[in-house]
């Protein structure tokens, strides 16, 4: 069992939207609408910072978003009192992914960017498929994304990455593991204050699915799926760097 949430995004919460700023959230929840029925109910898991879940009530969905990470939530909170959201349009929760309970079933459930990477084994995978098919109503969709294999083995796999900002830098060493196909990404990260900077270390575990696996584990759990590029509606390719998943309870 590698999965440890509460070791993930702790201090890293109000320094994650700066090293995230390139992301094209909209893209993103422009792609993840396009799957969802017109104004339905979406139970998004790991949420983050929000960025996906605030566009999707603005555009129309009731969203409850939840995550792991209180730190991560707090963040998430302020932007929806600034953005003027009501709590009847977008909510957030604390919560496990692999154990979702809310009073209500949702017509979807949503996690984005690498959540299912961070359960790195097939029980907890599993688990996260189980919880979410109890979840939803007859005929509800479980949408996910992953890092491909083939982005955590060559891409990232044994390589460093700095990113030297004004006011906050990172250096992000990995380490992946053929056999387990674990990786293991150390991150030191430096925040200004004042003159100074100030150092802190996040150890992040993630694993490397692959597609087959991840039909077959959706499958037993009473989905039916597809799997495609990433942003597209085609067949994955070998050397995709991100998989979208979009499985439907039977």
């Amino acid at each position: 069992m590698y999965y440890n949430p509460l070791m993930q995004y702790e201090r890293l919460a109000a320094l994650y939207d700066g090293f995230m700023a390139e992301v094209d959230h909209d893209l993103w929840a422009d792609y993840v609408a396009g799957f969802l029925p017109a104004g339905c109910s979406v139970v998004e898991c790991a949420c983050g910072t929000g960025e996906i879940s605030l566009r999707l009530a603005k555009r129309g969905f009731h969203v409850t978003a939840t995550d792991i990470s209180q730190d991560m939530l707090m963040v998430a909170s302020q932007k929806q009192r600034e953005s003027g959201l009501a709590s009847a349009d977008l909510r957030f929760v604390r919560m496990d992914m692999r154990c979702l309970k809310l009073h209500r079933k949702a017509d979807a459930v949503v996690a984005c960017c690498d959540g299912v990477n961070y359960l790195t084994s097939r029980e907890d995978v599993k688990r996260f498929f189980s919880s979410a098919h109890e979840m939803l109503v007859p005929g509800g969709l479980l949408l996910f994304d992953v890092s491909s294999r083939y982005k955590l083995e060559h891409v990232l796999g044994n390589n460093c990455f700095i990113d030297n900002g004004a006011d906050a830098a990172y250096m992000w060493q990995n380490a992946y593991d053929e056999k387990t196909r674990l990786i293991s990404m150390e991150l030191s990260f430096f925040k200004r204050r004042g003159g100074v900077y100030e150092r802190f270390d996040e150890t992040h575990i993630q694993r490397a699915h692959s597609v087959r696996e991840l039909i077959s584990w959706l499958e037993e759990t009473g989905f039916t799926a597809e799997a495609y590029s990433c942003f597209t509606r085609e067949k994955p390719k070998d050397n995709d760097e991100r998989i979208q998943f979009a499985a439907k309870k039977v």
